[in-house]
């Protein structure tokens, strides 16, 4: 299945019309009775595009649904831009949720619209892409840092007093256990 690119205002309705020909032909809204009442339509409202002799070529019961429907978008197709412009007005007058809902339109719909944003890919757990072994280093860093501060402590003044002013914003387990450690320090 090939992809097509999307269709822009400028296309041609039988660019349009090759491009939905697909949807249309398997979709299951398009029934007997509706391919009838959209020939029917081409043929009494413009009988220059879709003549009683094709008319009754394409209305054949005893050709299925999807073929004889097939055949027309190809007639029509050979027919010129206008024949295909009128079929898909015939379509959104007799079935208009199978017209809103065509490639084209839809495609259409989304461009003009200017509320929608463009769809952001969100990517699941990944802070970063670095690595463990970046990770690792940031860590053994932060715990180096901590034994420094630790162990000279005693030379530094002054840094007792900033746990406990550190503790004013803490739970009441860890406000006791900075403040103790900073009055313990004072009594040194």
């Amino acid at each position: 299945m090939g992809l097509t690119p999307p269709f822009t205002p400028t296309d041609s309705f039988c660019e349009q019309l090759t491009e939905d020909s697909t949807f249309l032909k398997h979709d299951p809204r398009l029934d007997t009775e509706v391919v009838d009442k959209l020939i029917l339509q081409l043929n009494r409202i413009y009988p220059q595009i879709l003549t009683d002799k094709e008319a009754t070529k394409f209305r054949n019961l005893d050709v299925p649904t999807s073929v004889r429907l097939g055949e027309l978008l190809t007639h029509l197709q050979g027919k010129g831009e206008e024949a295909c412009r009128e079929f898909y007005r015939a379509l959104h007058l007799h079935v208009e949720e199978v017209y809103y809902s065509l490639p084209t339109r839809l495609h259409l719909r989304d461009s003009l619209d200017p509320l929608k944003l463009p769809q952001v890919i969100k990517q699941r757990h990944a802070f970063n892409d670095r690595g463990p072994l970046f990770f690792m280093g940031c860590f053994t860093f932060v715990v180096g840092m901590a034994f420094f501060y630790y162990y000279s402590e005693a030379k530094v003044t002054g840094g007792s007093r900033a746990l406990g002013m550190a503790a004013l914003g803490l739970k009441r387990k860890a406000q006791e256990v900075l403040i103790w450690y900073t009055e313990e320090s004072l009594i040194k």
